[in-house]
C-alpha cells in the first residue's frame, strides 16, 4: 500500500506461518485468576510516526522506527473488562521488560497496544461487531478509552442503531474516541510472499538453548518470594510487578540486618511515594540498596524509631551525610532515647501533668494510653523508643 509512513510501499509481516502459536498468559481479576488465551505472536517491521499536531496545516511523518523490528502479540477475545484489560497489558509488560525485548516506554511507543472492542446482550453468544482503537500508550488511556468505547456502543445499539467495524482514534484531552477508517478484512491487505525473505527453521535445539537462557519470570519470582521471604501475595506482586524494584528489594536484603517484611514495606510504601512524587524510575534513585539496608538495620537495633527513620529517609534522598545513614543520624541527633531512667522520669512528669487522663486509664480505659504516648513523644522530639515509653506507663498506671 501507499502510505507516508513506510515509504518503500509494503510492509513485511509474518502472516501464515506466525512465530507463535497458542499458549498462554495468567491474570489476576476481582473474581480471581483468570487465563487469557494468546492467538499468536508474530514479527512484522514497523512504520513510521505521523505526527498531526506538531506542523499547522501539515502532517510530519517521524522515519526513524521505520523498518524496526516488532512483535506483535494477539489474544483471544476473552477479555471482559477494561479493568481485566489493564491487568492482561500489564503482564505482559512486566514479562517483556524481564526478558529484557523491550524496555516497555508506552510514551515513546516501545509498548502499543491496539485493543478490540465488541459488546452483546446478556445471554448472547456470538460477539458483536468489533471496533479496533489504535496506539494507546498508557495503561490510563486504555482503560478510558475501553470504558468510552463500550458506554458509546450500549448507547448506539439501544438507541435503534448498529456498530460499523472500523479504526477509531482515542482522545485523551476529550475522552472520546473517534472514527478513523473503516476497517479493513484480510483481504484488503492484499498479502504475497517476500521472495528475499527465506525460510525461518526453529530446531527443538535452539528453543532448548533459548529456555536454559531464560531469567526467573515475574510468576516465579513472585512465588519465591512468597515461599522464601514469608512476604504476602500483594507486596510480593508489587515489588515483582518491574524486575528492577524486585532486584533493588534482594540487594536491599543482602545488607546486614536485612529484614524482608521491613524491606518491603520501605519499598512499596516509603520509596515509591518518593520516586513518584519526584517522577524518578528506581533505578535513579538516590538512596540506594546498601542506604535502605543501613536504615532498616538501625530501626532494628532500636537506633531509630520507625517515625523517626522516615526523617533519615528524607536526609538521604536529599544527599545529606553523604549517604551514610549512621552520619545523618548524629548529624541531625536522632538517636531514639532507650535509657530506661530517662524514659522513666519523662513517663512520670507527663503523668503528673494529664493527671485526668491518667485516671481514666487507672479506671480500665487502656485505649487512653496511646494520647499520653503521644505526649512523651512530644516531650521527647519523637526520640523516645514508644515501645518502651507503653511499656513504662502500663508499668507506673496499672
Amino acid at each position: 500500500y501507499f502510505y507516508p509512513d513506510l515509504p518503500k510501499g509494503y510492509q513485511i509481516s509474518q502472516y501464515e506461518i506466525p512465530i507463535v502459536t497458542g499458549g498462554s498468559l495468567g491474570i489476576a481479576t476481582e473474581k480471581g485468576d483468570k487465563t487469557i488465551r494468546i492467538t499468536r505472536a508474530h514479527l512484522e517491521e514497523d512504520a513510521g510516526k505521523s505526527l498531526h499536531e506538531d506542523f499547522h496545516g501539515m502532517t510530519g511523518i517521524d522515519l526513524n522506527r521505520a523498518g524496526t523490528p516488532l512483535l506483535e502479540i494477539v489474544s483471544e477475545p476473552d477479555l471482559r473488562s477494561p479493568a481485566e484489560a489493564v491487568s492482561y497489558l500489564k503482564k505482559l509488560h512486566a514479562l517483556v521488560r524481564t526478558l529484557k525485548i523491550c524496555d516497555g516506554n508506552m510514551q515513546e511507543g516501545s509498548f502499543r497496544c491496539d485493543a478490540n472492542v465488541s459488546v452483546r446482550t446478556l445471554g448472547e453468544t456470538t460477539l458483536g461487531t468489533r471496533t479496533e482503537l489504535k496506539n494507546i500508550n498508557s495503561f490510563r488511556f486504555v482503560e478510558r478509552a475501553l470504558h468510552y468505547e463500550i458506554d458509546r456502543q450500549i448507547s448506539v445499539i439501544e438507541s435503534g442503531g448498529t456498530i460499523v467495524q472500523e479504526t477509531r482514534l482515542y482522545d485523551p484531552d476529550a475522552d472520546l474516541t473517534r472514527s478513523m477508517r473503516g476497517k479493513e478484512e484480510a483481504h484488503d491487505y492484499r498479502y504475497f510472499p517476500d521472495p528475499d525473505l527465506p525460510p525461518l527453521v526453529i530446531s527443538d535445539a535452539d528453543l532448548e538453548q533459548l529456555q536454559a537462557q531464560l531469567p526467573e519470570l515475574p510468576d516465579a519470582r513472585l512465588a519465591r518470594f512468597v515461599s522464601e521471604y514469608q512476604l504476602s501475595e500483594g507486596d510480593a506482586a508489587q515489588l515483582t510487578a518491574q524486575s528492577e524494584i524486585a532486584d533493588y528489594f534482594e540487594s536491599t536484603l543482602e545488607q546486614p540486618g536485612g529484614e524482608s517484611r521491613l524491606a518491603a514495606n520501605w519499598i512499596n510504601g516509603e520509596l515509591m511515594s518518593w520516586l513518584n512524587r519526584s517522577d524518578l524510575t528506581i533505578t535513579e534513585s538516590p538512596v540506594t540498596p546498601v542506604m535502605l539496608g543501613q536504615l532498616i538495620q538501625r530501626i532494628q537495633d532500636n537506633t531509630v524509631s520507625g517515625k523517626t527513620a522516615k526523617e533519615v529517609f528524607a536526609a538521604l534522598w536529599e544527599g545529606e551525610g553523604g549517604g551514610d545513614v549512621d552520619t545523618v543520624i548524629e548529624q541531625k541527633g536522632l538517636t531514639q532515647i532507650t535509657d530506661t531512667d530517662a524514659i522513666t522520669g519523662v513517663v512520670s512528669k507527663v503523668i503528673q501533668a494529664f493527671p485526668r487522663q491518667a485516671e481514666q486509664v487507672r479506671s480500665g480505659e487502656e485505649k487512653v494510653i496511646g494520647f499520653l504516648v503521644g505526649q512523651v513523644m512530644k516531650v521527647t522530639s519523637g526520640k523516645a523508643n514508644p515501645q518502651a515509653v507503653n511499656e513504662e506507663l502500663k508499668k507506673q498506671l496499672l
